[in-house]
């Protein structure tokens, strides 16, 4: 696995001075991902241009470096799938910059930008995609249909570069989740809480007592009485069951039928 210690200190240096530039100040339309332990990979996102076949599609390359750079231009390739003369099926980018027009004061803002104008102005006399350079000089309409079929297949948005964002948007989702669960379960709680009928603290109690001829009453057990002395008691009222003094009622009233039948008949005696 390769580490900063294949490039010179120097030169890491100087890099990390540009990236510390490049993440606090991208270029227009492009967003460059920093590898604390390996500064000699470079990746990057960049937007299709407005206008271009590219529209509306997000694109991510790398820059390799050599452990000679700056002296000789670092290498790039698109990591996500294109269709451009410029950019060979394997991803890798041909531009004057990266090759012939390589200076060693060039910095990667420079790259980077020359990179993005590739895909606003191709160059099909030195295509690395024969198919798209040929399509893109003989039928411009076909070769950017390709294009953008490419674009809306491949060039979809994909996760930030910085592990950092990555990590907190999954610590956040665990906490909503965890609030989620918490919600469900106060939300179950009180669906239940109806079903069961409680007291109210202000409702008088019952309690069911026996007489001496084993017959139940009730007693309303009235919550406060104020007694003379200003204590408070508890005070147990007994009620008789209204279904059983109606029983008795009619009992009677049965028993004085029959009497009185007896003592007519007794009568006509």
């Amino acid at each position: 696995m390769a580490t900063n210690e294949n490039l010179p200190p120097n030169v890491i240096k100087q890099l990390a001075k540009e990236l510390k530039n490049l993440d606090e100040s991208p270029p227009d339309g492009i967003k460059v991902g920093v590898n604390d332990e390996d500064f000699s990979t470079i990746y990057a996102d960049i937007e299709g241009p407005a206008g271009t076949p590219y529209e509306n599609g997000l694109f991510r390359m790398k820059l390799l470096l050599s452990s000679d750079f700056p002296h000789s231009p670092p290498k790039g390739y698109f990591l996500t799938k294109i269709f451009h003369p410029n950019i060979a099926t394997n991803g890798e980018i041909c531009v004057n910059t990266l090759k012939k027009d390589w200076n060693p004061n060039l910095g990667l803002r420079h790259v980077l930008i020359v990179v993005r104008c590739l895909l606003i102005e191709p160059f099909p006399e030195s295509a690395l995609n024969e198919q798209a350079g040929k399509m893109l000089l003989e039928n411009y309409e076909e070769y950017a249909r390709h294009a953008r079929l490419y674009t809306g297949i491949h060039a979809k948005p994909k996760p930030k570069l910085k592990s950092g964002a990555i990590s907190e948007s999954t610590t956040a989702l665990n906490v909503d989740q965890s609030n989620s669960s918490v919600l469900n379960n106060d939300q179950k709680n009180t669906a239940i809480a109806p079903v069961i009928a409680l007291p109210s603290p202000l409702a008088p109690c019952t309690a069911a007592t026996k007489g001496g001829n084993g017959q139940e009453h009730s007693s309303a057990i009235v919550p406060v009485a104020e007694t003379g002395d200003g204590e408070s008691e508890t005070v147990a009222t007994p009620v008789v069951s209204t279904q059983k003094k109606e029983n008795g009622a009619a009992k009677v009233q049965v028993d004085k039928r029959k009497m009185d039948a007896r003592k007519k008949s007794l009568k006509r005696l």
